[in-house]
């Protein structure tokens, strides 16, 4: 084997750390029966260390390259074009151009070449590096080769490809490059073939594209190309242009020839092809790493996965522990894909009566998800489930029952009492044992859940909601009149959890000296560093009295890895800077007495105008009780989750005092690396004192690259993404659609953030983002009104706003990358749009 030329068929060609991820791909193809590789060989990485380890002008240069950041472009541009100038400054290895003439007598004279980089990171399942570096076509005589040789490994230092190393976190100094020269086919056509769907994610559809010639202007994107879609051995689609570049026995014998390349690499494949005298020749095969990842669901059934995260306001991708901790707290099978986590409703909607609840309940929540599955239900996969007559009234609806507010103040105490023991028992708990006590305790938590008075009473306060917009529209033509009654309505803690953070910068107010520190506060001098001010006692006392009580909250809580306020009380800081700046001393309580009011004056309108109609005075009764229901119950739609919370980091803390010992006796690296394990998994490291170091770091890599994905609402089981649409017209011209969840029409400043410390709003802003569980609550005070790409009806984040009377429409499709920060905005929360009202700043 030479140590700078590795043929296709030779021992080390397959190992990517020698021949990069194209070669090792190639050099495999070339040994599939059936695949035809045009002939070459691949210059070895060692030859780009051979040029780049003891060059002075290299290192210096990427060395400084080293210290810039994303954002240096200028810079990043400068340095790169240097250090490609240093790398073909330098001479090739004399033995190389030796292997390299002995090779050129193997192929006909003349012969033209490609010449193409192969990087060792690239064509990986998680990031795919394509077009990052050169390639070059045609290339013929032994100069000119070794020149090109040249340039394609100092095409590891294009713009784009450091930039996109940075994007995805590879280390410059760990990337080489190999290059393969191949011999060039008389190509009649060329073009791409996916043996997966790369727009809907299908698994069971191929999508070929083709154009006459090489397909070098193909892929550029410079003519456009006939397309054919195949599935299951027949074409079921196809757009041709001038002429129909494949056959269709052609493009069918291409899918089969993918499906067998998918099947050997194990996943789908983007693949690149020619056709030369009838027969098709492989010249690259990488991984699709567009696609979001399935379910590992040992069947071949037919499943139907529903985002859990898209009705938990939460869909960033969570780490094992999390996943594994929400899984045992949920009531049903969770599947884990890309991070997130999946029920299948497949069995559901198999059965007409259960199909039509589910859709129901969903629509509610979210349109989106109503619309997706009506498409997906129209396929004939299922029954049509029965059709509504037209012009038959509300559905009916259920869990009414007439409880005593006081049962309310009754569970919560029972909550409080439950998680104090909790906080108790644990202590005494260690090893595996406490895995154990955790399990018990999560299925303790599943009864709280589930106890019929628990679901009862949230059902109720939903379904009175739901009763008072459907009649309130029927008989007055109001459009959500219970957004307004459920304002300020008692015990809703996550309510009261944003008004006590006004409360906090009450105390603060009076300070100067302690607003100026916070104003430069950091994690490791807050909130200790309080105490060298004057007043600096009676704030810390302050903020620990709110993290008593908030502060097992953060941002993505139902994960119990993310980091809790009381963790990093310093995340809240922005927060309370912007609650000084922005309200007078005592607001809190003006902000709860106006929404109040204004609940009170709804219910008097409501009941004024149901007495002037038919049957005014029955339908003013039923009303009140239902207005009753609501505000009696209401607030403690929010309480289970703040129990769970609180539950979790009570885990959370007792899991980190095993991880520390087990850092100790050196079986953990850190004590965050059981983040990476699920609770069966951390059970058998706490009893065997034994951890797969190989398994952690393959999921922490695993989460960084599940971090970049966009989960769907719904997919199947052939991972087809089925999206839903708003199906409204005489939205105005240019409006982006939502999901109508807290009523009133309110114009302003639109802020773009996606990280709640970054948070730096001005009185009259509108908050835009991705998505807003409870940990963001404290925003909505000084808000007046709420834009997020994810959400339903009654989600966490609809439920507070309506709670402090702010328009809100949510499900809004990429509205942090439509909307842009700074730009002028309405936001229409009665019939659910967003209107743009002046061009990005």
């Amino acid at each position: 084997m030479h140590p700078y030329i590795l043929g296709f068929h030779e021992p080390g060609a397959k190992n990517p750390a020698l021949t990069g991820g194209k070669g090792a791909n190639l050099a495999a193809l070339s040994a599939m029966p059936g695949i035809s590789v045009p002939a070459g060989f691949c210059i070895t990485t060692a030859v780009y260390r051979e040029i780049t380890t003891h060059n002075l002008a290299f290192n210096t240069l990427l060395a400084q390259l080293e210290t810039l950041k994303i954002t240096d472009r200028d810079a990043i541009r400068d340095i790169s074009a240097n250090i490609r100038a240093a790398i073909t400054a330098t001479p090739l290895p004399s033995t190389l151009v030796t292997a390299m003439a002995e090779q050129l007598h193997l192929f006909k004279e003349n012969q033209a070449f490609a010449v193409r980089s192969s990087a060792t990171a690239e064509d990986l399942p998680h990031a795919s590096f394509a077009g990052q570096q050169d390639s070059y076509l045609d290339i013929t005589g032994l100069a000119s080769l070794l020149r090109h040789v040249s340039k394609c490994m100092a095409s590891l230092y294009t713009e784009r490809a450091v930039i996109y190393r940075m994007q995805q976190g590879f280390d410059h100094r760990k990337v080489q490059l190999s290059v393969v020269i191949q011999q060039m086919v008389p190509a009649e056509a060329a073009g791409m073939l996916f043996t997966a769907d790369p727009v809907t994610g299908h698994r069971k559809i191929s999508s070929i594209d083709a154009g006459l010639g090489l397909g070098a202007a193909l892929v550029a994107g410079m003519v456009n190309a006939d397309h054919y879609k195949v599935s299951e051995g027949s074409i079921i689609e196809k757009k041709t242009g001038n002429g129909q570049v494949l056959t269709d026995l052609q493009a069918l014998q291409l899918a089969e020839l993918g499906h067998a390349i998918e099947q050997h690499f194990g996943g789908p494949q983007d693949i690149e092809w020619c056709l030369a005298g009838n027969a098709f020749y492989i010249v690259q095969s990488r991984p699709i790493t567009t696609l979001f990842p399935l379910p590992a669901v040992p069947d071949n059934a037919y499943h139907v996965y529903v985002s859990v995260g898209h009705q938990q306001m939460m869909t960033d991708a969570m780490k094992p522990l999390g996943l594994s901790v929400f899984q045992h707290t949920a009531g049903r099978t969770m599947y884990n894909a890309g991070g997130r986590l999946f029920v299948d409703i497949a069995p559901d909607l198999a059965i007409p009566e259960k199909r039509t609840v589910l859709v129901d309940v969903l629509g509610k929540a979210d349109p989106l998800f109503k619309d997706a599955l009506h498409t997906l239900l129209e396929r004939n996969h299922f029954p049509s489930p029965p059709e509504t007559p037209a012009g038959s009234s509300a559905p009916a609806f259920h869990t009414l029952n007439d409880y005593d507010p006081s049962v309310v103040q009754e569970l919560i105490q029972k909550n409080q009492a439950s998680v104090q023991k909790l906080q108790e028992d644990i202590q005494t708990q260690s090893g595996a044992a406490l895995i154990d006590f955790i399990l018990d305790d999560i299925a303790h938590m599943r009864k709280i859940l589930w106890d019929p008075q628990n679901f009862g009473v949230v059902m109720t306060s939903m379904n009175a909601a739901f009763w008072i917009n459907d009649k309130m529209q029927e008989w007055l033509g109001e459009k959500n009149a219970a957004d307004t009654l459920v304002q300020s309505a008692p015990y809703n803690i996550t309510a009261e959890m944003g008004l006590a953070l006004m409360g906090v910068a009450d105390v603060i107010r009076p300070y100067p000296e302690i607003i100026a520190f916070l104003q430069q506060a950091t994690a490791e001098n807050f909130p200790g560093g309080l105490v060298n001010f004057n007043g600096g006692q009676q704030v810390l006392d302050a903020i620990r009295d709110f993290l008593h009580k908030y502060g097992m909250r953060c941002a993505g809580e139902i994960d119990i890895t993310k980091t809790r306020w009381q963790e990093k009380p310093v995340t809240l800081v922005p927060v309370i800077l912007n609650n000084i700046k922005t309200f007078a001393p005592h607001a809190a309580q003006q902000k709860f007495e106006q929404g109040l009011q204004e609940a009170l004056e709804k219910e008097r309108s409501l009941r004024e105008r149901l007495l002037q109609l038919p049957d005014g005075a029955e339908k003013a009764r039923e009303t009140t009780r239902m207005i009753r229901l609501l505000r009696n119950l209401a607030g403690y739609r929010e309480y289970p989750k703040y129990g769970n919370v609180a539950r979790y980091f009570i885990y959370k803390q007792a899991l980190l005092r095993e991880a520390q010992q087990l850092v100790q006796l050196q079986v953990l690296q850190e004590a965050t690396d059981i983040y990476y394990l699920t609770l069966e998994e951390l059970r058998d490291v706490l009893d065997t004192h034994s951890v797969d170091n190989t398994l952690i770091a393959t999921r922490k890599n695993e989460v960084l690259q599940f971090e970049k994905l966009t989960p769907p609402r719904i997919m199947t089981s052939d991972g087809e993404i089925i999206t839903g649409a708003y199906r409204r017209e005489h939205l105005p011209a240019g409006a982006m659609a939502g999901l109508a969840v807290s009523s009133g029409i309110v114009e302003g400043r639109a802020r773009v953030i996606v990280n709640m410390e970054q948070a730096d709003l001005a009185p009259g802003d509108i908050l835009v983002t991705t998505f807003t569980d409870p940990s963001w609550t404290p925003l909505f005070v000084s808000i007046k009104g709420l834009v997020t790409e994810v959400g339903g009806l009654m989600t966490h984040g609809a439920v507070i706003a309506r709670e402090y009377g702010l328009p809100a429409v949510v499900g809004v499709e990429n509205a942090t990358k439509l909307i842009r920060d700074g730009q002028r905005i309405r936001v229409n929360g009665t019939d659910g749009y967003v209107a743009l009202l002046s061009k990005a700043p």
